[in-house]
């Protein structure tokens, strides 16, 4: 079992409720052991290298095809994983050479989703374990408004841009059948698939990744809010009510609660899939 505790404090600034949520059921489905050897294959700025350095001693490895939030990893990370640049639909790593890989909202950016599967297929071990997630076809009203509706009278999502929202840079969205098609068409065997998160405060992709990330990321915003803001500065955050940041995520994390509190099993909507799938 990973310690969620030292997880939740990692997550303490995370204002995107469906990440939050993710990132221990991706790390619980890794079963990882000391001394693994772990890719994570599409790993942008480096929050899961972080998260798996904090829980315990594996040898770690990173790859994104973006030089930008890579920069921004080896600054933070401190050259502790071996991070590099690459295609993830041609991996420069030979057959068999990890015991667990994440993919982490990686298949929806690639033209080839199933190479892209493949590949993590070839780099695993026989008995590795891909802990992967992807953002829902069905996903709520609230999640998104702009693309919803967009989809809904034009049939055209905006792709790019601050409101391009879920749709960000994809080419596509999944619903649970179409991952476990691309997983077992990789050659895996499929052993958990998850629909999760629901309920979400309105408009929250549109706040998080098209206003407060660029804000965060071009250092806009005031230093007493960044520290409550930034993803990778939770340990900074004293919970100061004093700052508004904090306001925000209280409130963000109270129309969370619904999730865990409401049952689910009537809802048809959701933010993410969630999958184990081992190669055997």
């Amino acid at each position: 079992m990973i310690d969620r505790e030292k997880l939740a404090r990692l997550l303490r600034n995370e204002s995107d409720v469906a990440f939050k949520r993710r990132v221990p059921i991706l790390m619980e489905y890794l079963e990882l052991r000391e001394g693994d050897r772990v890719l994570d294959c599409g790993c942008g700025m480096g929050f899961y290298l972080k998260a798996l350095s904090v829980l315990g001693e594996y040898a770690l490895f990173g790859l994104d095809s973006d030089p930008q939030p890579l920069d921004f990893a080896r600054k933070e990370l401190k050259g502790r994983p071996a991070l590099v640049g690459g295609d993830i639909v041609a991996l420069p790593y030979a057959d068999k050479s990890f015991d667990k890989v994440i993919m982490a909202e990686v298949l929806e950016h690639l033209p080839d989703d199933l190479q892209g599967a493949r590949e993590a297929w070839r780099v695993l071990r026989a008995g590795g374990v891909l802990a992967l997630s992807v953002p829902h076809r069905d996903y709520p009203f609230c999640w998104d408004p702009i693309n919803r509706v967009l989809e809904t009278l034009c049939g055209h999502p905006i792709r790019t841009g601050p409101l391009a929202g879920i749709w960000a840079n994809h080419y596509r969205l999944y619903r649970p059948a179409e991952v476990v098609e691309v997983l077992e068409g990789a050659g895996f065997a499929v052993e958990e698939v998850q629909e999760h998160t629901h309920y979400c405060f309105p408009f929250i992709h549109n706040l998080v990744y098209g206003i407060g990330k660029p804000l965060i990321e071009h250092e806009l915003l005031p230093e007493f809010l960044s520290r409550s803001a930034h993803r990778f500065r939770s340990e900074e955050n004293t919970g100061s009510p004093l700052n508004p940041m904090n306001w925000a995520l209280a409130l963000f994390n109270w129309v969370d609660r619904f999730n865990e509190s409401r049952d689910m099993s009537g809802k048809r909507t959701f933010m993410n899939i969630v999958a184990k799938a081992r190669k055997i």
